[in-house]
């Protein structure tokens, strides 16, 4: 494949240029297993180049995190190669973990039969809002009192990480629940009309309602930010 800019030889389809610094992909989608990961670049909406990346997963404790960490090394280096504007991810929640925690981009997760075609779907959408900014800065209402302490923290971390949430305003705390014995757990549930959710904190007896404001415009947009939340909740092990 040659640049679509000055026709430059490419090593590999969908890389960046490095002659004129002209990409030549603007979304990658990763498809990611325990051993083997699919690569492909987009570009407006076109497959323009796939890439799949094995590994043979090993059984004794470092090695495993050796081939783990050189594994996601490589599904990296493919983002690193092709710099696009946003990346698609679904699949073994541990694999991407490994590759996120070696990039800087933001990953937006998935659950579709066919990660590609949903992608390639949604290309004439336009983008939500990414905003930018700290668990306090998107702290607001008026009850300030969160529960679960340390734990409570890092679940509104987890939220608040999330590029299409602006605002979590808590609500007052319950404690007329049911008593838990899992600790502290948090859930996002369905969207509303204009794509906000609210977000359930229990912690033993006591329940709190948050409400996340996002940035999606309608409730099947909140849906996708929703979904989203629970994946990352359930990452940081804090999904109820």
């Amino acid at each position: 494949m040659e640049c679509r800019q000055c026709a430059s030889p490419l090593d590999r389809p969908g890389d960046y240029c490095l002659v004129c610094h002209t990409a030549n992909a603007d979304t990658i989608v990763l498809e990611l297993d325990r051993d083997r990961a699919t690569v492909t670049a987009l570009l407006d909406g076109t497959v323009v180049g796939s890439r799949v990346v094995t590994t043979t997963p090993e059984e004794d404790g470092e090695q495993v995190s050796a081939e783990l960490r050189y594994f996601a090394g490589e599904v990296a280096d493919e983002l690193r190669r092709k710099r696009p504007e946003e990346v698609y991810a679904t699949g073994d929640r541990e694999v991407l973990q490994a590759v996120r925690a070696q990039v800087h981009y933001t990953f937006y997760r998935i659950n579709a039969e066919d990660p590609v075609e949903y992608v390639v779907d949604r290309a004439g959408e336009a983008a939500l809002e990414v905003v930018e900014a700290s668990v306090a800065e998107k702290l607001g209402g008026a009850h300030s009192t969160l529960i679960g302490g340390r734990t409570g923290r890092q679940v509104l971390q987890v939220v608040a990480d999330h590029p299409h949430v602006k605002k979590i305003i808590p609500g007052p705390i319950d404690a007329g629940g049911s008593g838990s014995r899992t600790g502290l757990r948090a859930k996002a549930t369905r969207a509303d009309g204009s794509g906000n959710v609210r977000l359930l904190i229990r912690d033993g007896s006591s329940v709190q309602e948050n409400r996340v404001v996002t940035t999606a415009r309608d409730r099947e947009l909140g849906e996708r930010v929703r979904a989203d939340i629970n994946e990352a909740l359930v990452e940081a092990d804090l999904k109820e």
